[in-house]
């Protein structure tokens, strides 16, 4: 079926006079002459017998599928049909000056007239893409967002960088969060490390210190690289819109208050240990649920002294935790944060949030800098916990120890095995076990650290999983952990606080390295690994059927 694609007039004047109704009073004429007529001029209000009309010649261009590309249509018979040369006898051919003049007494001076073309019109949209509205509010997205590329430089770059020794572009892409920057996508010309180095020293030499070249897996690769691996891109960004700003003066105050914060309620857990030397009245408080009324809480200003060493072990774990961070990222020149401290009346501390304050290299400095954090960290609160359970089984240490509900060994399978395995079997299986508190700042400490290796978002653990394994990786360990968390069976009472604490402080993963494709050793696989299956071990609860059969805690029955 043919489509139309524009009509043309010829310099041919035809006029429909008033009493042109006169030799239309059949209907049936009436329709089939209406019909005719607005073929090409697409008329609305049909033909009206007071109404005089100037008709034109007219070709209608059309593209047919039954092969008629070039075929040109007249509408209007020009004398050869009977019946309409009938109809037309008192239409006249005139001159164009003639048509002009007539064009202009009879529809004014105030009407528009058709500009007679050659050309095919352009036909407009039925209506505007977008409104006022949306126009103006794009124009006020780009005015706010980030500075893009600079076009000029885009075509500076592929000059310079780009050809057929290093990489051959193919098309263009934008790139980044807000579509700031651009993505070349092409053909890889030898290897990637080597090319990459050669366009990062090509980039300094024609723009200077202005942008930064990430080195990323090509979107919706079809097929991997013939040399091996993934297929590569590489994107652009400014400098000023890729890499994180300076922490602000706000920051430092937040980070503050929230170390006070997390002094505090590490001082407390050391409260909360001595609990069978508190108060009657403070611990019915705390544990009863109906408990209304608030006790004197001067009662515990002379069980402070003895929370402390419990809150300096809190405290030092987080410290190491954060040195740990900054020893492996110092000599890899990547910027670190302050720490942001995330107070826990449970574990004393949550643990902190670091940010990177510039660029990572590479995807193994990415592992290297997450992994050394916990495993600090982990490290000083195995000490603690092992000699803690040492000092609760030796007899001249009985005066330091504290009463714990057995059942509290039950919170970790890792932690439970090992205490069994220390303090024996009748130990555990009493309704109350005398431990030092080196145990619990040691446990907690574990525990604390187990929770921010977790593979989700970014957090230690999902740094490490997007540095060995991609994001694609992340997302699949991501999904795995908010279920299980979910269904409380990873962290136990903790999993639900903890789930949302990472939900809405740490749910995004971290922005991809400059070389975000090569792949990183096999020894930081295997250590993340590792890493990911003591966390599962760490934060899995013991069920009462398991828990008797090892003797980790008295189960009751009823």
């Amino acid at each position: 079926m043919g489509t139309l694609t524009s009509c043309s007039f010829s310099t041919v004047n035809l006029k429909l006079c008033s009493d042109l109704g006169k030799d239309f009073r059949d209907r049936t004429q009436l329709k089939k002459w209406k019909k005719q007529s607005s073929l090409c001029f697409l008329c609305k209000g049909g033909i009206s017998k007071r109404e005089v009309f100037n008709f034109s010649k007219i070709r209608c261009f059309s593209a047919n599928n039954n092969n008629n590309h070039d075929s040109e249509k007249d509408v209007v018979d020009n004398g050869s049909d009977s019946e309409n040369s009938d109809q037309f006898s008192n239409v006249k051919a005139a001159s164009s000056e003639e048509k002009e003049e007539r064009i202009s007494n009879e529809f004014g001076s105030d009407k528009a007239q058709a500009s007679v073309s050659s050309r095919p019109p352009t036909i407009s949209p039925v209506g505007p893409a977008y409104n006022n509205f949306q126009v103006d509010s794009f124009k006020l997205m780009e005015l706010l967002g980030p500075e893009k590329v600079d076009p000029a430089d885009v075509k500076l770059i592929k000059d310079k960088l780009f050809g057929y020794s290093t990489f051959w572009v193919t098309k263009e892409e934008s790139f980044g969060d807000l579509g700031e920057g651009i993505l070349f996508l092409g053909n890889l010309r030898g290897t990637r490390e080597d090319v990459f180095a050669k366009l990062l020293s090509r980039l300094a030499e024609a723009t200077g210190d202005k942008y930064n070249l990430f080195m990323v897996e090509e979107p919706n690769s079809e097929a991997p690289d013939p040399r091996g691996g993934p297929r590569v891109s590489f994107g652009l960004l400014r400098k000023e819109v890729s890499e994180p700003g300076p922490t602000t003066l706000w920051q430092y105050v937040i980070a503050l208050l929230l170390f006070l914060l997390t002094t505090g309620s590490s001082v407390e857990l050391g409260i909360a240990s001595q609990i069978n030397r508190l108060p009657p009245e403070v611990v019915k408080y705390f544990t009863d649920p109906n408990a209304v009324e608030p006790p004197d809480m001067e009662l515990l200003l002379p069980f402070v002294d003895s929370a402390l060493p419990l809150a300096y072990g809190v405290l030092g774990i987080l410290l190491f935790h954060e040195v740990g961070h900054i020893l492996v990222a110092v000599p890899k020149k990547v910027k670190l944060s302050i720490p942001f401290c995330i107070p826990n009346i449970t574990l004393g501390s949550f643990g902190a949030i670091t940010q990177f304050k510039s660029i990572i290299p590479d995807r193994s400095t990415k592992v290297d800098i997450s992994l050394a954090g916990p495993f600090a960290g982990a490290a000083l609160s195995f000490s603690m916990f092992a000699v803690g359970l040492l000092l609760s089984s030796n007899p001249a240490a009985a005066g330091d120890l504290v009463q714990v509900p057995s059942m509290l060994f039950q919170g970790s399978l890792l932690l439970g095995l090992i205490s069994r395995a220390i303090l024996g079997y009748a130990a555990l299986h009493a309704s109350t076990v005398s431990i030092h508190p080196l145990v619990i700042a040691g446990w907690c400490g574990l525990t604390t650290t187990a929770f921010n290796l977790l593979p989700v978002g970014c957090l230690d653990g999902g740094r490490a999983i997007q540095g060995a394994f991609g994001k694609g990786a992340l997302i699949g360990f991501g999904l795995t952990t908010y279920t299980l968390l979910g269904l409380g069976v990873l962290g136990g009472p903790l999993s639900l606080p903890w789930g949302i604490y990472v939900l809405i402080c740490q749910r995004a993963p971290e922005k991809p390295c400059l070389n975000d494709v090569t792949e990183v050793g096999t020894w930081r696989k295997a250590a993340v690994v590792t890493a990911i299956f003591l966390v599962a071990l760490t934060l899995l609860p013991v069920w009462d059927e398991l828990a008797e059969e090892l003797g980790i805690g008295l189960v009751s029955t009823f």
